[in-house]
């Protein structure tokens, strides 16, 4: 287990650098690079506008590698998504500037990074269930949070390279050619990802299925299509807050607010990096408490939290900004430390890897696609944005009607035995 859960989280680690270093990239230089004719605000939209691709192809990916990974295993699933992802990134890193290419330089930006979301929207569901379907039941919630450490990693991984070029360069350097630094990288990181990966076994409960769905998206639609609308919005709060914090936030404080790029990447950088050590304990909890309460419990403090966020947001000190995105990544992590257990928990095993693929990825189309242009927008304009604050508000209020509505998949709650997971789902 302790195997598996460091090669599922190098691979989430991995393949979650890759998309967060274009986040960060779309909030610091991608704007005036790519999209030179627009506004400063129409820049950062357009910007966020090629960001959002990456999540709208998230799900096409979740339907593509989850047939592979529900008709031929698993393990193959985690070699091709972490391959097209990092091919992908690297080749951003490639791309020449409107000055150079014209309209064909935004046009190849936005397909490399709908080949990106395509391999993510098949990574985290290979990872989780090589972890969850390995794992026993009692501590379920706990190793399969590991790949849940991954995103943390990979942001913290990618905003560390942008930050140490943006503080070694200047700034002429850095829109040049410093920014193109970490998409190179990326192709390192995928080989050595790759190379962890090689070892890993299939998991048990697909070798227990005999007759593999033959098309795993139409059982799922036929089947399951309500838990994956609730599951989409459901989780559609995590992706909102976090890319609220991670991509919104450092364009809305560096261009609005005038806070230094280095400072506004060193607070969001801290909350992330508490956030990924809380995960395992979160999980635990989920454990013990069950996958429900903790995910309602995180919904209620989102929403709670949202406007004093914002209010510490706008102080522009630091210490107080990182009050404010901590708390909001604390309430994050409770849900999203035990949906790596409750999504798989909720699907039978024989599309259990579309399934659950396709809600998580959905979310990210309700909650991370739309946010940073969303914000960005209500942003425009004097004064604190409280509309951004009801903005996360009302998605947070959404997606706790959704997990009242989800059942609960603690084993020793539902008294569901192991074997009996592969014909029919908890839910």
């Amino acid at each position: 287990m302790v195997r598996l859960a460091a090669a599922s989280l190098a691979g989430t680690a991995v393949e979650f650098y890759d998309f967060f270093v274009y986040g960060t990239a779309a909030a610091l230089v991608l704007g005036p690079l790519f999209f030179p004719t627009f506004s400063p605000l129409a820049g950062t939209l357009a910007a966020f506008g090629t960001f959002a691709v990456g999540f709208l192809s998230r799900p096409l990916g979740s339907v593509l590698f989850g047939h592979i990974g529900d008709r031929y295993g698993r393990r193959p699933v985690m070699f091709a998504s972490l391959l097209l992802t990092g091919v992908a990134t690297v080749l951003v890193g490639c791309v020449p500037s409107y000055a150079t290419l014209g309209v064909a330089a935004p046009v190849l930006l936005l397909t490399l990074r709908f080949l990106q979301g395509l391999g993510l929207g098949g990574e985290w569901g290979g990872a989780v269930l090589l972890t969850a379907e390995h794992a026993p039941a009692a501590r379920r919630g706990l190793w399969a949070s590991f790949p849940q450490i991954g995103p943390a990693v990979g942001f913290l991984l990618a905003n560390g390279v942008v930050l140490a070029l943006s503080a070694g360069l200047s700034d002429a350097a850095f829109r040049d050619w410093g920014w193109r630094v970490p998409f190179w990288a990326a192709g390192l990181l995928a080989a050595g990802g790759l190379l962890l990966r090689g070892s890993l076994a299939e998991t048990p409960q697909f070798r227990r299925i005999t007759e593999p769905a033959r098309l795993p998206v139409a059982e799922v639609v036929r089947g399951h299509w309500r838990l994956v609308l609730l599951t989409a919005g459901a989780l559609a709060v995590g992706y909102a807050v976090f890319y609220a914090v991670s991509t919104w936030a450092l364009a809305y404080g560096t261009e609005q607010l005038g806070v230094g790029r280095t400072a506004m990447l060193g607070c969001i950088m801290a909350a992330v990096a508490v956030k990924g050590a809380a995960t395992p304990f979160a999980a635990m909890l989920g454990d013990r408490y069950g996958r429900r309460p903790l995910c309602l419990a995180g919904c209620t403090a989102t929403a709670l939290w949202m406007f004093p966020m914002v209010a510490l947001l706008e102080t522009a000190e630091p210490l107080l900004m990182f009050a404010g995105f901590l708390g909001a990544l604390l309430a994050f992590i409770t849900m999203f430390a035990v949906v790596a257990a409750y999504l798989p928990e909720l699907y039978e095993p024989r599309v259990r890897c579309t399934g659950a693929a396709v809600g998580y990825n959905l979310a990210g189309v309700l909650g991370g696609a739309l946010t940073p242009v969303v914000a960005t927008a209500v942003a425009d304009g004097s004064g604190p944005p409280w509309g951004v604050a009801a903005y996360l508000t009302g998605i947070a209020l959404l997606s706790l009607g959704c997990f009242a509505l989800l059942p609960e998949t603690l084993p020793a709650r539902t008294a569901v035995a192991e074997p009996a997971e592969e014909g029919v789902a908890p839910a």
